[in-house]
């Protein structure tokens, strides 16, 4: 299923490269890629956030392109690495596509490949970033959003200046056409929550690190928006069209100490010009957000299609403030009920290790009303190996894990659609739970931690770790650094980098059973009308000894939705404020961290394919515990971790 952009077919695309250039500074050939010994554009940015785009010429190697940052940067380049995604580049710049963004990160682990001392020659002077006012990242396909980079240069060369925007804990920036009218939202991503421009305070981290979610670093929520839009098939859920671009202008913010390359000459009334890599989305007209507004008018269409693109995108933050409302207007005039929603900020979504999700529609009514014939028919159709291949082509820089995220989340929706699951459940069995103050498993973690378990004990995979995945292992030592800013319960222990478990993930899960089961002191814990609790242990062959007493359905019977999120609810509904630590808003003094029960960035090809194919068995079990517990049952509030990014 392609995306409804007016552009070349798929087989096109993988042959040939558009030169995305909007201004007439820049003198790129447009080479395709299939002759990668042409010349190539590309955008470096250094862990502070400084971008320079770069001609590669034939002979250009990962030292040469140092040597130009050191000149034009002045930054220093000894014991670094240019990464793009997860592949370190050694030497040869052969796989890196035409206007791609890279990275230069510091040897955490000392490489051997440093930097040579190098002398400037007069070519390495001249070859200096002369691009214009912004420049479209790897390829973009739909021509209203180029026509709508065009308005904007077109505005900032008459001088027609951006307004920042003062809401969220990120640098946001609305940019204006030549009539001076907001057309399109700017993110920097050396702006974001914890990056080393942070404009509201939220600075301490370089790019690449984790960040406010931890499995999502620094610096790479701008190519998650595109991503959801790409992954927006026929415009579905209504996620403006979004781009990656290099911009510079004078309205960006940079912070005190940060070595950062400027353009122009500064002046009293304006200072100099930086460049930036930052995400590009259209600006939406609306009348408020839905947090402004009564949750009646919206449409059931609306409420699941968003539904659809959260669950498969893994959203970890789709809170009412991200979701845009634009009243419908009658023939007569008159504003009638019905609204329209736009769904916004994405760049927390595609974590590379699952997450607790938060889904603001989970308590909405429209979410327990089934999907209608057109939308299981969508669902049916998504293929979620052709959209991992898709975002491969057109996003280089997303990590594989990233991948893997959302074929599983996609091979859940679809198992679950089909097994008649509505999407207030499906949003159900992703959230996890908190008991006291430990967090536990969601419904899938406890389907993946017991595939991954079964094919452990198989002892047939060998955890694989490739030579060039320095960056990746250098990401979990910081990972599991960020663990000990929170305590987390001894009784919690996940698979670790090599695939092993030291103690059973749900050992607290199952004294808490038992506690409670003491508590009921012999009643009736199923109504008359539920269908027989389903048992793991009676159903699945080969079952871990880990799991052989604990099912879903007394999961799900025994603990209730705990709501530890930016609110708390008191027996007759009325809103208790969080106590101290157990806040989940990252509006707070502290960002709670939460735990990992499940990483896939650890496993072999023969190893992921094994457990997707046991994690499809299981997940058959699992949709029948919770439909023989959940019968003739009352749904149970659900509130998990909006950061109001």
């Amino acid at each position: 299923m392609p995306p409804n952009l007016d552009c070349p077919s798929k087989a096109q695309m993988a042959v040939s490269v558009f030169n995305c250039s909007i201004s007439s500074d820049h003198h790129g050939s447009n080479q395709s890629e299939g002759k990668p010994g042409g010349r190539r554009r590309v955008f470096v940015q250094t862990e502070t956030g400084c971008v320079l785009g770069i001609e590669l010429d034939r002979g250009d190697n990962v030292h040469t392109v140092k040597r130009r940052l050191q000149i034009a940067l002045n930054v220093p380049t000894e014991e670094s690495s240019l990464t793009v995604g997860d592949l370190v580049l050694k030497n040869d710049l052969s796989a890196v596509r035409n206007d791609s963004p890279l990275l230069l990160t510091r040897n955490a682990l000392h490489r051997s490949s440093s930097t040579p001392c190098l002398s400037p020659t007069g070519k390495d002077i001249q070859q200096r970033d002369r691009s214009g006012p912004i420049e479209i990242l790897v390829c973009c396909r739909c021509s209203q959003t180029k026509q709508l980079v065009k308005d904007v240069v077109q505005a900032i060369k008459v001088g027609v200046d951006p307004i920042p925007v003062h809401s969220g804990l990120g640098g946001a920036y609305y940019f204006k056409n030549i009539k001076g009218e907001s057309v399109a939202i700017v993110k920097p991503t050396d702006e974001e929550p914890f990056a080393p421009n942070n404009p509201k305070g939220f600075v301490g981290k370089a790019l690449g690190l984790p960040g406010l979610k931890r499995s999502v670093r620094v610096g790479e929520t701008g190519f998650r928006e595109v991503a959801a839009y790409l992954l927006d098939y026929d415009h579905f859920a209504n996620v403006p069209p979004t781009v990656l671009v290099k911009i510079t202008h004078s309205v960006f913010n940079v912070n005190e100490g940060i070595n950062y390359r400027t353009s122009g000459k500064a002046t009293e009334r304006k200072p100099r010009a930086v460049s930036k890599i930052a995400s590009f989305q259209q600006f939406i007209k609306h009348d408020f957000d839905a947090s402004d507004h009564g949750t009646s008018s919206f449409s059931v269409a609306a409420v699941h299609r968003i539904g659809i693109l959260d669950i498969r995108i893994f959203n970890t933050d789709r809170h009412a403030g991200n979701l845009l409302v634009k009243k419908w207007q009658s023939a007569t005039g008159r504003f009638g009920a019905q609204t329209e929603l736009i769904p916004i900020d994405h760049g927390l979504c595609l974590p590379e290790s699952l997450e607790d999700p938060y889904f603001e529609w989970i308590h909405w009514p429209q979410a327990s009303i089934p999907f209608s014939e057109d939308e299981l028919e969508y669902i049916a159709n998504l293929d979620p190996v052709k959209d991992s291949e898709m975002l491969r082509m057109e996003l280089p820089m997303i990590r594989e894990a990233c991948l893997r995220v959302l074929i599983l989340s996609t091979i859940f929706l679809k198992e679950a659609a089909d097994f008649g699951l509505c999407l207030a459940e499906i949003g159900e069995m992703m959230s996890r739970e908190f008991k006291g103050m430990e967090e536990e498993p969601s419904e899938l973690e406890v389907v993946c931690i017991e595939a991954k378990q079964l094919i452990a004990e198989r002892a047939v995979f060998s955890p694989v770790i490739n030579p060039q995945d320095d960056d990746a292992i250098q990401f979990d030592i910081d990972y599991e650094e960020a663990d000990t800013l929170t305590p987390k319960s001894p009784s919690f222990c996940y698979f670790g980098a090599k695939g092993k478990i030291s103690k059973n993930p749900l050992s607290r899960l199952q004294e808490s059973l038992e506690e409670q089961e003491d508590e009921d002191n012999g009643e009736s814990r199923v109504e008359e009308n539920c269908l027989p609790t389903y048992e793991w242990s009676q159903q699945v062959p080969g079952l871990s000894a880990s799991l052989k007493d604990i099912s879903l359905a007394r999961k799900n019977q025994h603990c209730p939705r705990a709501s530890y999120s930016t609110s708390r609810f008191n027996n007759s509904g009325g809103a208790i404020k969080p106590q101290g630590g157990n806040s989940r808003s990252a509006n707070e003094s502290s960002l709670p961290v939460s735990v990992s029960f499940v990483k896939f960035a650890d496993m072999g090809e023969d190893e992921w394919s094994a457990f997707l194919e046991k994690f499809q068995e299981l997940l058959q079990y699992a949709f029948r515990s919770r439909k023989s517990c959940c019968t003739g049952q009352r749904q149970q509030k659900r509130l998990g971790t909006s950061c109001q990014f």
